[in-house]
């Protein structure tokens, strides 16, 4: 065999030692790149579902409370005086003079009751009188008679003194038997329901033929007239405004069948009591009603003339926490991170409450808080927060372009 044949068989084993080697550097290359992908990408998952799970949330500047805004609550507004009607006497209605809205004067006759029993009772009652009369009567004469002998023999002192002691009893049936007619006739003066003062019939709960039965079994209640030249107001003030609400405080109702159109009242009485369930003290208002606009029983919206602290902040209800802790508002500083903070309401106004303490007018006030948000829980803010209240901040690692 020639040499360059013996090159040839030579350099074989070397040649297939270098594809070996280029080989095993290739799937090494291949193996490495698919574990650096994987790494890679379990690094952008994990960002990603790490920013997920950041809430993003809207924030808001407090306001500045208006001072002497005053507060609105909602009332019902009652006759200054109500008195139901109820019959003292059973029977049947004979007939009735006034209707609902009717203006009646104190005295007026509303309506007439038929006692047929009660009238029964009256005559027994004057026939029994008539009888206790007739026998003192006839006491008194015997008693006399005895009497004028008692100076004689003819008659013993102890018939005397028993002929005088049985007058004094028929002259004590007499006066019973009268206090047995004057009840009957007091009774039977209550046939007529008269108005007890002047005011108008706000209802009439019976008719003509009625079966009457008297207020004290059961009975109910016939007519009703109130006093609606003056209406009262009773209001729950919230605790905390108790002491801006003072007895002479202006207030200004309105009710929904006049709308436009306000009246004048003042809070007149407050019942110096908290209610332990609702957190308020009863007040009472008395309004004016001389032209007769308002209704007893109308529901009205009361507008308390109080004085707001200058330094209240203003922030929407929903951003109040409440939880075991009380009652707080989550605000988000310049790292993104959450501070919860207790704070004291001074006025609820319904979609906005005014906070006395708690707050500071830079705070970034989370809108709606999520569910479960506690101090250091890091945030997204979507909302734009208003120039020059908070620092513009760099971007973070937690915010991704």
């Amino acid at each position: 065999m020639s040499p360059p044949d013996r090159t040839a068989e030579q350099a074989s084993p070397s040649s297939l030692r270098k594809a070996g080697i280029i080989f095993l550097v290739i799937v090494v290359a291949v193996v490495a790149y698919g574990l650096v992908s994987r790494a890679a990408e379990n690094t952008r998952l994990r960002d990603l579902t790490e920013a997920q799970a950041i809430p993003d949330v809207a924030v808001e500047v407090p306001g500045q409370a208006a001072p002497g805004n005053g507060i609105d609550l909602p009332g019902r507004l009652e006759a200054f005086v109500r008195a139901p009607i109820y019959a003292r006497v059973p029977g049947y209605l004979k007939n009735w003079r006034y209707d609902i809205g009717a203006k009646v004067k104190a005295g007026e006759v509303l309506a007439e009751i038929d006692t047929p029993d009660l009238d029964q009772q009256l005559m027994q009652a004057r026939a029994d009188l008539n009888v206790a009369e007739a026998n003192a009567k006839l006491a008194e004469i015997t008693a006399k008679r005895w009497q004028s002998l008692s100076g004689t023999d003819a008659v013993a002192k102890q018939d005397v003194d028993q002929r005088t002691f049985t007058w004094n009893a028929n002259i004590a049936q007499v006066k019973s038997a009268q206090a047995n007619v004057d009840r009957l006739l007091a009774e039977a003066g209550f046939k007529r329901l008269v108005a007890p003062f002047d005011g108008i019939v706000t209802a009439r709960e019976t008719d003509v033929g009625s079966l009457i039965n008297a207020g004290a079994t059961g009975g109910a209640e016939l007519f009703v007239v109130s006093e609606t030249r003056k209406l009262r107001v009773y209001v729950n003030v919230p605790q905390n405004l108790v002491p801006s609400v003072p007895s002479g405080t202006p207030v200004t109702i309105r009710v929904p069948e006049h709308p436009g159109k306000s009246y004048s009242g003042r809070v007149e009485a407050s019942s110096q009591s908290v209610t332990p369930s609702t957190g308020t003290t009863l007040m009472q208002v008395i309004v004016d009603n001389a032209a007769g606009e308002l209704m007893p029983g109308d529901y009205a919206s009361i507008h308390l003339q109080t004085a707001s602290g200058g330094e209240a902040l203003s922030v929407p209800s929903s951003a109040l926490v409440f939880d075991a802790r009380g009652l707080s508002i989550a605000v988000v500083g310049a790292d993104d991170r959450v501070t919860v903070k207790p704070v004291v309401i001074q006025r609820d106004l319904g979609a906005v409450v005014e906070i006395a303490s708690g707050l500071d007018a830079t705070d970034r006030v989370i809108q709606n808080p999520p569910d479960g948000v506690v101090t250091g829980a890091l945030v997204r803010v979507v909302s734009k927060t208003p120039v020059g209240v908070a620092a513009a901040k760099p971007k973070g690692a937690n915010e991704h372009g």
